[in-house]
């Protein structure tokens, strides 16, 4: 059951009619069998995987806190790691069975383990509390992967209908909605078009698909945790914000501070900085940037494109701190002044052409399509074709292109909003006439432009596969 489903248009109100309706008290109970309905929805199978994440992680950390020896508990904790990891890595890796959502929600019971060890959570005693904590159905496909210290303190609070709280949940899920049908689906056709047939486009063309899958990616993943966050405001429960206009940072390091924010930051308190982080010296830090990025790609999958999906963006942070004292000294030398519009734009710019670059071996089939795709890019040039209509030739009819366009300018419009402030904020200080005319704009535009849509299509998010 996808989120973009007709199922899922079902389900989710008769889950609300339902939580509403239980007593506070036992309200968790039902959304703990609603979660589980909705990840068996996929296969029923898939269930006896989640129970054993579940039962590890949760039985590992009350042997943590019973044990009183500090060795012992570090042996439960790398046992409990060793286990769960080796259960994702058997059911995905070896491409035996892609259980959905198991990159997720196996990393999301680590975090129990390690704040339980580390002290930042209280060890849940209750398996069905727990159990709520790992299988929550808004986040269990696609994150955002939530930290035990947030989400269970929150299922032991009473939660009751707020009327804000639904508001802004309901926004939030339309505009998810929006992104996905309306942006995502339909730069889809053009993307892969292009990326599935490669050898007959040249230049002009690819660059026109790599930056079109740049927005793609961005507006079907964002639109899922904005869904997910709705959906859970809804109910009652506030989880991560995973993305925070990614596309308007100003170096690579920046972009992993406002992308898939709780996988990064995952990957930073759980192996980067166990590592050793920044604490013995450059090169232990340059190793530690370059074996986290690494180990992102393999996360991603262990096809060569993602390991050097990730390696790219390892490089340049490393590259970006090695220069950063050389930029220092050129800025003062020569009397550069780095606050105006414009060395932030172009900093900017800089930083959205090495993120999609990368995006190329990303969007990839492979490897050698990646090294081939890049060749074509750099080599074969027609601009007389492409200037004279061939840009409508790609996938997309010349009013469905335009259209993208024009949307791709409002996205990029509303995340600069959203940089400058909440837009739900904004919108809520807007009289009424003027809120109402936006809501039924987005639902107009999800009806027309995205479900009945000439050319729209209906497809899973893309992290649904990971």
């Amino acid at each position: 059951m996808i989120f973009n489903s007709v199922q899922f248009l079902i389900f989710f109100p008769i889950v609300l009619l339902i939580n509403f309706l239980l007593p506070v008290k036992v309200r968790w109970i039902g959304l703990l069998i609603s979660s589980y309905y909705f990840y068996m929805s996929w296969n029923p199978y898939y269930l006896l995987i989640l129970l054993a994440v579940t039962m590890i992680t949760y039985l590992g950390g009350l042997l943590i806190v019973w044990t009183k020896r500090p060795q012992i508990r570090k042996l439960w904790v790398a046992l409990n790691f060793g286990l769960t990891l080796a259960i994702m890595v058997i059911f995905r890796y070896p491409h035996f069975v892609l259980p959905v959502g198991i990159s997720f929600y196996t990393l999301q019971a680590l975090t129990y383990t390690m704040d339980v060890y580390r002290g930042e959570t209280e060890v849940e005693k209750n398996f069905a509390k727990y159990a709520l904590f790992v299988s929550f159905f808004p986040q269990i496909s696609s994150g955002p992967i939530e930290r035990a210290k947030n989400f269970l303190v929150q299922i032991r609070e009473p939660h009751y209908y707020e009327y804000n709280r639904v508001k802004n949940g309901l926004l939030l899920m339309t505009w998810g909605f929006f992104k996905k049908m309306v942006i995502a689906d339909r730069i889809a056709i053009l993307v892969n078009n292009v990326y599935d047939n490669y050898p007959n486009y040249g230049g002009p063309e690819i660059i026109v698909a790599t930056i079109f899958f740049a927005f793609q990616v961005y507006t079907d993943f964002s639109s899922y945790s904005d869904i997910a966050r709705g959906a859970a405001l809804i109910l009652g429960y506030d989880i991560t914000e995973n993305f925070k206009q990614p596309y308007f940072a100003t170096s690579i390091r920046e972009f992993w501070q406002r992308w898939h924010i709780s996988l990064s930051t995952w990957f930073r308190d759980y192996l980067y900085i166990p590592l050793g982080g920044n604490r013995h010296g450059k090169l232990i830090k340059y190793r530690n940037i370059m074996l986290t990025f690494l180990a992102s790609g393999l996360w991603h999958g262990t096809n060569w494109n993602y390991l050097i999906w990730g390696g790219v963006h390892g490089a340049c942070q490393v590259l970006g701190e090695l220069l950063r004292p050389i930029k220092e000294r050129f800025y003062q030398k020569y009397n550069v002044r780095t606050t105006p519009f414009s060395f932030r734009l172009s900093k900017g710019i800089i930083t959205f052409i090495i993120v999609d670059f990368a995006w190329i071996f990303f969007r990839a089939n492979s490897a050698g399509d990646a090294f081939a795709i890049i060749k074509r890019m750099c080599t074969v040039w027609n601009l007389k074709t492409f200037l004279g209509g061939g840009i409508f030739s790609l996938g997309l009819e010349a009013k469905s292109f335009i259209l993208v366009i024009i949307l791709l300018i409002v996205l990029l419009l509303t995340d600069y909003i959203n940089k400058e402030g909440n837009l739900l904020d904004k919108l809520a200080d807007q009289n009424v006439i003027f809120r109402w005319i936006v809501y039924f704009c987005l639902i107009l535009g999800i009806l027309f432009t995205g479900v009945y849509g000439g050319d729209s299509i209906q497809s899973e998010f893309i992290y649904s596969q990971f």
